[in-house]
């Protein structure tokens, strides 16, 4: 059988990497407010905010550093001068750079955008800084990196199911079908999959659009519409740090 006709009947869940090396390179969306997780962020940024002791953004690059990634783009805009020395004085492998948005917030893809020539033109990584998550059987960043394919894909997004969703309340972001392929939830419906704030994204789908502010729903959306939009279901656990009882919930659930 021929290798295009193996690729589309092979399940996405069942396919190697064949086509592409594991990214070096991610970005931590770390410019919010933190309007949901007052009083905690009355003083510092959401990705400082702790758990169990430990600031939410010190698990991110630790599951980094174990996937191999070298270097880090990090965004900031509120209190950015104190995520900036907490970086400066953190213990880490990584090569980290900043991007800044103190004048202006970007949302999620203009972000990317302006961060662009810090990312490169290859595929990175690309992660919310309220995402925690438990590695399952294999290394999560790593499980997804050795699915993700550039000839198929704009985005390989990680996903849980809702009922695993740990501190999410809502009506869940999308479907599946059977090869991994993602569609947005219709109005006034319910499906599975939460998007787990952790992806792999082609840069390309990102400087085809000249907006500076806008958000990554809509170069998904386009990939959707084109079919290469994908996504890798989280076995271990996860939750949505977005609030202070977020953070007592994951603390006596998964911390203990």
């Amino acid at each position: 059988m021929a290798k295009d006709a193996v690729s589309k009947t092979i399940p996405l869940k069942m396919r190697a990497r064949f086509d592409a090396p594991a990214p070096k390179t991610a970005m931590l969306l770390a410019a919010g407010l933190g309007t949901r997780m007052m009083p905690l962020t009355e003083d510092r940024p959401k990705a400082l905010v702790e758990l169990n002791h430990r600031p939410l953004i010190d698990y991110t690059i630790k599951h980094l550093e174990r996937a191999g990634v070298e270097r880090l783009v990090v965004n900031v805009h509120a209190h950015a001068d104190r995520l900036q020395e907490w970086l400066s004085k953190h213990d880490t492998s990584l090569d980290i750079r900043i991007s800044d948005e103190r004048d202006q917030l970007l949302d999620t893809g203009g972000a990317l955008l302006k961060a662009a020539p810090l990312l490169g033109d290859d595929p990175f990584f690309v992660l919310n800084c309220d995402a925690f998550w438990c590695d399952g059987l294999v290394d999560t960043l790593a499980h997804l990196a050795s699915r993700w394919t550039t000839q198929e894909m704009d985005a390989l997004l990680l996903i849980v199911h809702s009922r695993n969703a740990l501190a999410y309340h809502g009506r869940g972001d999308f479907e599946m079908d059977p090869l991994g392929r993602l569609s947005f939830r219709a109005e006034r419906t319910i499906t599975p999959y939460v998007y787990a704030g952790v992806q792999i994204l082609d840069p390309a789908v990102i400087k085809s659009i000249s907006d500076p502010v806008f958000s990554l729903r809509k170069p998904w959306a386009h990939s959707a519409e084109n079919e290469r939009l994908f996504g890798l279901v989280h076995e271990g656990a996860w939750a949505h740090v977005g609030s202070p009882d977020a953070v007592r919930l994951v603390e006596r659930t998964l911390l203990d």
